[in-house]
């Protein structure tokens, strides 16, 4: 079934440059899915460029208008003796699909692309337990792994050491190799290394085999789908390309790296072994010396070098390296939109599109930015506030219905609220104001001070500013007014019964009679 298929997704990802099964491997998405919408897509001569624009549902609607089973059309081959022939001298591939589609012309058969021919053959040679004929091409696959043994880093003042871990990547078809010492194994470790890598190649391929560490791979069921890492998967999106794991203890899946890490065993780590280094700068300098070695080493049963045949043959196939590099990023699940139309994340606020109120969403958050998104919609994004800001508001117009009610907040805006609070509470917030040197520093200290209206009266918060501008303080904000509130001294004081210079005498409890009276002679 291909129900819930992203179909563009499927068709955009191929146009970049990616099989069915490096999209499948990588959104983790059925294979049989993802073929289903590449044979449709084939089937109604439709590209990315013909459904760029259409949204998601008209493109699944176009490629499956009936819904349902769809089985393969396609003639299958003898894979048993597609196996066989290619153990002969000179038979390829391609040979045999040009053999296969004569077949198929001459019986009136659909015959499969070649592309879907060597993946069917390559599912046969691993429910069959069989060893793939058919060798490495260039620049397709990179094969990574951490080295078994270690290196150390030594503190020149204590003599204390530290253990320096090597993540190693290897190339299959030239064998050309790479080498990174870490301090750790870390998830954001393992993503940084194959950045390291990716630039030290200087493009990236389509697969990356992998080992099944919790870094890169969750779960690696012997039947299902297997479950990436996010944050791998990811990563290796950002590249163009998937992540193709080897099965559990089956190193001959990635025999180029289990190779390049007994290498690095010898020609790193042992020909270092009697130097001392204090830092891991020092180390990876010294490090990249032994594989620049390494790499020109000739080779004993062909031509060349790790680094001729790279150079020669394989570099110019590789693909160009984003434009921008990746940056790694973490996750935060099910946070709920607040009625406001926004979403919190420590201790600040970033605007969400206001049809999502009250759903949870997901947080994708790197160094420099943050996103929002919901299932595999990107809903906004924003620029991370830094971790000293509290309280301050990130908020896109495009995510706010029309209408005054959600008109972005600004100095006019606040100096309106201020006036129909009072003179006083407009005078503190001019001076908010005029003590930041950039006005939008002074909205939300502004805004705090208005907020409090919605605990005490306008007359109260208004008394409070008038009381608070008498006092040394020229600027007073929140902190400053909020005691007065609490403490009630913005309220006039009760009668006390004690005389005071502005009180009438008669006040004080009794009364003085005047001199009319005891001229009159007094009380008759």
């Amino acid at each position: 079934m291909v129900r819930k298929i992203k179909a563009k997704l499927v068709l955009q990802l191929r146009a970049e440059g990616l099989s069915g099964r490096a999209i499948a491997a990588s959104q983790q998405i059925s294979r049989n899915s993802v073929a289903a919408v590449l044979e449709a897509a084939d089937a109604a001569k439709l590209g990315w460029d013909d459904v760029a624009d259409l949204p998601d549902g008209e493109v699944y609607s176009l490629l499956f208008p009936g819904r349902g089973e769809h089985d393969s059309v396609f003639a299958e081959p003898d894979w048993a003796e597609v196996h066989r022939e290619m153990a002969r001298v000179g038979v390829t591939m391609k040979l045999l699909h040009g053999e296969y589609t004569d077949r198929c012309a001459s019986s009136g058969s659909p015959a499969m692309g070649y592309d879907r021919f060597c993946k069917q053959y390559q599912q046969h040679v691993l429910v069959a337990g069989l060893a793939s004929r058919v060798g490495h091409k260039a620049g397709q696959t990179v094969e990574v792994d951490w080295s078994g043994p270690t290196m150390q880093l030594t503190d020149p003042v204590t003599g204390e050491a530290r253990r320096v871990y090597l993540f190693v990547g290897c190339l299959p078809f030239s064998r050309y190799a790479f080498v990174e010492p870490t301090l750790d194994m870390k998830q954001d470790t393992w993503l940084r290394a194959h950045v390291a890598m990716f630039e030290f190649f200087g493009g990236s391929v389509p697969r990356i085999a992998c080992d099944n560490l919790k870094t890169g791979v969750i779960t690696h069921p012997r039947e299902g789908e297997i479950v990436l890492n996010d944050a791998y998967r990811e990563m290796a999106a950002h590249y163009s390309a998937a992540v193709l794991p080897g099965r559990v203890r089956k190193p001959k899946d990635k025999p180029s790296v289990e190779n390049t890490v007994a290498h690095v065993a010898t020609w790193v780590i042992a020909a270092l072994r009697t130097q001392t280094f204090a830092t891991l700068a020092e180390l990876k300098s010294a490090i990249a010396d032994q594989l620049a070695a390494y790499n020109a080493e000739p080779f004993q049963k062909r031509a060349g070098s790790r680094a001729s045949v790279f150079t020669s043959e394989e570099k110019e196939l590789l693909r160009p390296l984003p434009a921008t590099g990746y940056e790694i990023s973490r996750w935060v699940y099910g946070r709920k939109v607040g009625r406001n139309g926004h979403v919190s994340f420590a201790r600040n606020y970033y605007s969400v599109p206001y049809p999502h109120v009250g759903a949870k969403v997901d947080l994708r958050i790197t160094e420099s930015m943050l996103e929002v998104h919901r299932g595999h919609q990107r809903l906004s994004s924003h620029v991370l506030l830094p971790e000293t800001v509290v309280n301050e508001y990130r908020t896109n117009d495009a995510d706010l219905p029309a209408g005054p009610k959600y008109r972005q907040w600004d100095q006019s805006r606040v100096r309106e609220w201020a006036e129909r609070v009072g003179p006083s509470a407009l005078v503190v917030t001019d001076r908010i104001f005029e003590s930041v040197p950039v006005a939008e520093q002074g909205i939300n200290p502004a805004l705090a001070v208005l907020r409090l209206t919605r605990r005490y009266s306008a007359e109260r918060v208004e008394a409070a500013c008038r009381i608070a501008l008498a006092g040394p303080i020229r600027s007073p904000r929140y902190a400053h007014l909020r005691p007065i509130l609490e403490t009630g001294q913005d309220k006039p004081a009760p009668p006390t019964g004690r005389a005071s210079p502005d009180r009438p005498a008669q006040d004080a409890g009794g009364y003085v009679r005047g001199a009319d009276y005891y001229a009159a002679g007094g009380a008759r």
